[in-house]
């Protein structure tokens, strides 16, 4: 036993090595200071309860967070019921939330490990604003971070992925990754606390499962000490990943501009394809989608790739990157005035002026399609609308925003761009109507 301070009452107490490691390792890695208030995620498993307990042993002030997902039956309540008594003797609020987990899945078209999880952790983020909570403290611990480096390479991942479980993301902190599975074990046995065990971790029904109970007993094996070899393999990455992040960064900065990616640039970084995916990745391009854009850069333009709220557009010289949203109809001013000679037309492009005799039909507005024609002003003949924004240079997601008004099936404007040569003031114009864009 060794002497520490109780950071609720001042006083000199006494630790336990388990205690003091994880003091230590709160200290060390910042998670939060002495006065934070901190939530503590209480599942009641070994894990939780033991990061509850020696939250309480160090003197911290803590509530405690529990979810009831009902996807294990009479388990479920069990879990619930022993959590409820598990605070009311050691005095610690309690908050608990019940979910249909299978309807969100449903509903989100996700699977149910990961609607829990999202669940999980945006009612966390909830109950620490409304109880002022610091922080949200959550039990993952050695073990835990080895399995997520492990089930992240199978599935495929960035280095970000072999980075395991960082002690602190946001609000989010995880104390016991100074400790492994054992020694959470060992703690609660020498204080005589209790657990329940989630009978779903007994069984080889999940990946996660499937890695802890098959692939790391294998792997150790091989190499008995496989988890401190991968932990430190994952520290080393953590760092390799600050270097990472900072050169991405710096990438991002020469290849982006409002407009879009610059192509040229882009094909000038060291990887290309790499830079592509962090920026597209976080806006839901996959792997594989980034790949076929990243295919498309040397093909002609045109080809469209998207996401459920984003896409990106092959162009000329830019990969166009918007959301994904129908183009914002323009809001009309129409105002009639009477012509002579001393009317001076506006040379603002968000301005048409007609000949108002020479409108005839119903006004309307729509976006321009294949096929459209109009009588440029200023232009003998015809010429297509679709030539016009080529000649004129506009992007592909410029040509598709571009409205144009209507005069029965004749197009007069293409708005904030031209008007039709047939529709313009002349000698024997007696009024004239004005039409600008709002801004």
């Amino acid at each position: 036993m060794e002497a520490g301070i109780n950071h609720k009452s001042g006083r000199i107490t006494y630790l336990c090595p388990m205690e003091k490691k994880v003091a230590q390792y709160i200290a060390q890695e910042q998670l939060f200071t002495p006065t934070d208030n901190v939530l503590a995620a209480l599942s009641g498993g070994a894990d939780s309860v033991a990061l509850l307990r020696l939250l309480q042993a160090l003197g911290y002030t803590c509530e405690a967070a529990h979810c009831n997902f009902h996807l294990r039956g009479a388990e479920s309540d069990r879990d619930e019921a022993f959590v409820r008594q598990l605070c009311q003797e050691h005095g610690i609020t309690l908050h608990v939330v019940h979910f249909d987990t299978m309807r969100t899945a449903e509903e989100r078209h996700i699977s149910i490990e990961m609607a829990a999880r999202e669940l999980r952790y945006e009612w966390f983020e909830k109950v620490r604003k409304e109880c002022g909570a610091a922080i949200t403290a959550v039990a993952h611990h050695q073990d835990d971070s080895v399995e997520t480096l492990l089930l992240n390479l199978i599935r495929g991942t960035g280095i970000n992925g072999l980075c395991g479980i960082r002690p602190k993301n946001g609000h989010i902190v995880h104390p016991l990754l100074c400790l492994d599975r054992e020694e959470i074990i060992e703690y609660l046995k020498r204080i005589g606390q209790d657990f329940v065990t989630d009978s779903t971790n007994l069984q080889d029904e999940y990946t996660r499962n499937k890695i802890r109970l098959n692939l790391l007993p294998m792997m150790h094996e091989i190499n008995p000490s496989v988890r401190e070899s991968l932990l430190a393999t994952s520290r080393h990455l953590n760092d390799v990943a600050t270097i990472y992040k900072k050169g991405i960064e710096e990438s991002k900065q020469r290849v982006q501009t409002a407009e879009g990616i610059r192509i040229d640039a882009l094909m000038q970084e060291p990887a290309p394809e790499t830079l592509l995916f962090e920026i597209l990745y976080p806006l839901g391009f996959n792997a594989a989608q980034v790949k076929g854009i990243a295919r498309a850069l040397s093909g002609q333009p045109g080809k469209i790739f998207t996401t459920e709220n984003w896409r990106v557009l092959k162009d000329r010289e830019y990969l166009l990157i918007e959301p994904l949203k129908a183009p914002q109809q323009p809001e009309l001013k129409i105002e009639e005035h009477p012509y002579s000679p001393d009317f001076i037309i506006p040379r603002d492009k968000n301005t048409a002026c007609f000949d108002a005799d020479k409108l005839l039909h119903p006004l309307s507005l729509r976006l321009w399609k294949q096929g459209d024609t109009f009588a440029p002003f200023g232009m003998k003949g015809r010429k297509k609308v679709s030539d016009y924004l080529t000649d004129r240079k506009f992007s592909l997601l410029c040509k598709e925003r571009q409205w144009v008004l209507c005069c029965g099936e004749d197009i007069i404007w293409l708005v904030g761009e031209r008007t039709d040569n047939r529709f313009r003031i002349d000698g024997e114009t007696k009024k004239v109507i004005t039409i600008s864009t709002l801004p």
